[in-house]
This record gives C-alpha cells, sequence and structure tokens, in this order.
C-alpha cells in the first residue's frame, strides 16, 4: 500500500514536471504548441534544421490540426519516458 502511495505520488510529480515543460514550449500561452513554438523549444536543445522540426511535428501531431496539443504531448511523453527524462535534465 506505501509502496503505492509512492508511485502515485512519483507520477503525480512526473506530470507536474511535463506539464510545465509543455508550458514553457507553449510560448504564446494558447495551449498548444505551434511548430514555430517547437522550434523554438528544440533550439534550446541543440542545432535542429527546419526538417527535424518537421519530422517531429508529425510525430507528435497525431490528429493532423498543425498544432501539438497537451493531449497529444503527453501520449508522446507516456510513450517515450526516457527520451523525455534526458530532455528534462536539458531544461
Amino acid at each position: 500500500m506505501l509502496v503505492d502511495c509512492e508511485s502515485e505520488m512519483a507520477d503525480e510529480e512526473e506530470a507536474a514536471h511535463l506539464e510545465r515543460i509543455f508550458k514553457r514550449f507553449d510560448t504564446n500561452g494558447d495551449g498548444k504548441i505551434s511548430s514555430t513554438e517547437l522550434g523554438e523549444a528544440l533550439k534550446t536543445l541543440g542545432s535542429v534544421s527546419p526538417e527535424e522540426v518537421q519530422r517531429m511535428m508529425a510525430k507528435l501531431d497525431t490528429d493532423g490540426d498543425g498544432f501539438i496539443s497537451f493531449q497529444e504531448y503527453m501520449d508522446f511523453c507516456n510513450a517515450n519516458k526516457g527520451l523525455m527524462r534526458d530532455v528534462a535534465k536539458l531544461l
């Protein structure tokens, strides 16, 4: 039971941290990440070409509306936890 509570708290802390990262990428605060915002965010992690930004956008924007919603972002984070931990360390 105690282990379940600790795990749940860790999950809540991780979700809060991922939400902070999303908000940091969403520079205009509209609740979604545009390709421009994604490109700017990725530049902070190193040199990124426009083609790489578009590939990443296509991977994350699963509904094809041209933006990454919070749900799309969280789905990607949950499917790529190791990668997101590495990204979080850089931010």
